[in-house]
C-alpha cells in the first residue's frame, strides 16, 4: 500500500518518520518481515528501509534472522515495560481508591503484540489475594484483561493475535479456539466487560472493563471465586464502569 500512516507528518525529521513507520508495522504484523513486504506495507523504497533497518539493528531496535527477514528487538521490550509502568503510576491513586472500595486487586493492562502486560496493581485489603508483579504478560486468550483487550479490536485484528498453537488449556473453562473466542468477543462488545471465570487458574474469578487512552487498556477487580460473588461483581462493573473516563483523562494526557 502507499505510504499513508497516520502520523503528523510535515514537522518532523523524515528520517525519524520513516524508523517509526517502520516499527509500527513490524509491530502490527506480530511476526518477522522482509524488505519487499515492508516496502509494500510503508511505500517506502527497499535501499531506503534496509538502510533504516540496519541502524535499528545496530541499536537493538530491530532483529535480523538468517533468512534476512526483520523482527522487533529486545530494546523496544524494555522501554516498552518503561513506558507502560510509568503510565501505570499516573493512574495509581485511581486504583488504590477502587481498590479500598472493593476490597479486592485493581489491574490495569495495556495490549502488547504477544499477551497483556500488566502496568498498574494495587493490592486487596484480605490477607488472601491475588498478586502479579507489574510487567508480567499473560495470555489474551484465558485471561479478563486479555479478552477485554481483544473486544477492542476488530474480529480480523483479534484472530491475528489468537495463535491456535498459543492458546494453551489452563483449565477446563479455558477457551482454546479462536471460533469460540469470537463468540466470547461478541459477548464482551455487547455487555462492555469481559469475564475470566477460573479460565487462566481454578478458583480466581475476575471482571475487567476494556478502554482506549493512548493505546488499548483494560481495568479489572480479581479475587477468589468464593469472594467474588455475583454481587460484587455487580458493584465491580459499576465501579470499574464509573472510573472508565478518569483512567482515560489521566492516561491520554
Amino acid at each position: 500500500m502507499s505510504d499513508a500512516r497516520p502520523n503528523a507528518r510535515g514537522s518532523g525529521v523524515h528520517s525519524v518518520e520513516r524508523a517509526l513507520d517502520l516499527l509500527e508495522v513490524l509491530g502490527e504484523h506480530s511476526g518477522p518481515m522482509g524488505v519487499t513486504e515492508l516496502s509494500s506495507n510503508t511505500g517506502l523504497p527497499a535501499a531506503t528501509i534496509h538502510r533504516l533497518a540496519q541502524t535499528l539493528v545496530a541499536r537493538g531496535y530491530l532483529r535480523q534472522l538468517r533468512d534476512r527477514r526483520y523482527y522487533l528487538g529486545s530494546r523496544l521490550a524494555a522501554l516498552g515495560s518503561r513506558a507502560g509502568a510509568m503510565m501505570g503510576s499516573r493512574a495509581q491513586p485511581l486504583l488504590r481508591e477502587l481498590a479500598r472500595e472493593l476490597q479486592e486487586t485493581v489491574n490495569l493492562a495495556t495490549l502488547t503484540p504477544d499477551g497483556a502486560e500488566y502496568i498498574g496493581q494495587s493490592a486487596g485489603s484480605h490477607s488472601v489475594r491475588m498478586f502479579t508483579e507489574v510487567g508480567r504478560r499473560v495470555p489474551l486468550h484465558s485471561t479478563g484483561v486479555g479478552k477485554a483487550l481483544l473486544s477492542l479490536l476488530p474480529d480480523h485484528d483479534a484472530l491475528r493475535l489468537l495463535r491456535p498453537d498459543d492458546m494453551v488449556q489452563f483449565t477446563p473453562t479455558t477457551i482454546t479456539t479462536p471460533q469460540q473466542m469470537l463468540v466470547e468477543l461478541a459477548t464482551i462488545r455487547a455487555h462492555g466487560f469481559a469475564m475470566d471465570e477460573g479460565e487462566m487458574e481454578q478458583g480466581v474469578r475476575c471482571i475487567a472493563v476494556p478502554f482506549v487512552a493512548d493505546t488499548y487498556m483494560a481495568v479489572s477487580v480479581s479475587g477468589p471465586a468464593a469472594r467474588m460473588t455475583d454481587e460484587l461483581v455487580e458493584r465491580a462493573r459499576v465501579a470499574l464502569d464509573a472510573a472508565r473516563p478518569q483512567l482515560v483523562a489521566m492516561l491520554a494526557d
